[in-house]
């Protein structure tokens, strides 16, 4: 992973305030968004406001996403146009993304841009796989709330009824290397459930988790980011194995386990998120510095 996307915060393209205060938060990526955060008479607004923003204000090193209305609606086709050719944009996110074809109606509008997939209805779940091998495709998003309502589902804080779909889609990120991303966490003032939630997310392979609140990010920076007895852990595993290799050995046993090269891909790739998150951490911590001066 070049860069991390523990956190991944949604801001409503029609908020001002919001937009200019999104470069003080220390989310990985920010999904502007176009869709259910606008309401229908403020959508034409909402993208000219957000193409300026997006113009004039340096929100790096966070990844900038814009989720657009869908092709079916009359603001869709002006919101991919609008973002196709912009400089301030990484990527844009696709709604209800249900089969290939969705990305295909999209990426002939979208330049060269990057697309991402949100993973929000039934028979996405069930196209999973023919989805993540789109050739433009980057990263995929957990719409879970929309799947919940799709499917009918009730509440519950195990996401039960859900793990069918999120199992599905993180199989197809990882058989085609795409990013994935886990839904929202909707009682942004519960942490504990939030955290329990990033736990749940993390130990099942998601990258990061999409958040509805700033006051989200911390605690999914902290979650989806190695430990120091995990990043200690991955260098000793290296150490091990590579003492063992030097003595003409295959595998290496350390604190009684056994280590093999499996293992150490698996520790080179903690190590490699470890330092992301810190070189990350540096930009945005001089962004913070330079950003008073340029306003």
């Amino acid at each position: 992973m070049s860069r991390p996307f523990r956190s991944v915060l949604y801001i409503p393209g029609s908020k001002e305030r919001a937009l200019e205060k999104a470069r003080e938060i220390a989310a990985d990526a920010i999904i502007f968004d176009l869709e259910d955060a606008v309401a229908p008479d403020e959508k034409a607004a909402a993208r000219d406001v957000l193409a300026r923003f997006l113009s004039e204000v340096d929100y790096a090193p966070r990844y900038r996403i814009v989720r657009v209305n869908g092709l079916d609606t009359v603001w869709g086709r002006d919101d991919v146009a609008a973002f196709a050719g912009h400089d301030g944009v990484d990527a844009i996110l696709v709604p209800k993304v249900n089969g290939p074809a969705d990305l295909e109606a999209v990426a002939a509008l979208a330049g060269g841009k990057p697309l991402w997939a949100m993973m929000e209805t039934a028979a996405g779940m069930l196209g999973a796989a023919a989805i993540a091998a789109h050739g433009r495709l980057e990263g995929m998003v957990m719409g879970t709330n929309d799947l919940a309502k799709e499917l009918g589902s009730r509440f519950r804080p195990d996401r039960l009824p859900l793990q069918a779909g999120l199992g599905l889609c993180l199989l197809a990120a990882r058989a085609h290397g795409r990013v994935i991303v886990d839904g929202v966490y909707n009682a942004f003032r519960d942490e504990d459930g939030l955290r329990a939630e990033c736990a749940q997310g993390r130990d099942m392979g998601f990258d990061g988790k999409t958040l509805i609140h700033p006051a989200q990010v911390e605690i999914c920076n902290a979650a989806f980011a190695p430990s120091a007895e995990e990043v200690e852990l991955a260098k000793r595993q290296i150490d091990a194995f590579n003492a063992a290799q030097a003595q003409g050995q295959g595998v290496a046993v350390l604190d009684g386990r056994i280590v093999e090269n499996l293992h150490v891909v698996t520790a080179q790739s903690v190590l490699a998120k470890a330092r992301a998150i810190e070189a990350q951490a540096v930009v945005q911590a001089a962004a913070q510095r330079i950003a008073p001066a340029a306003e």
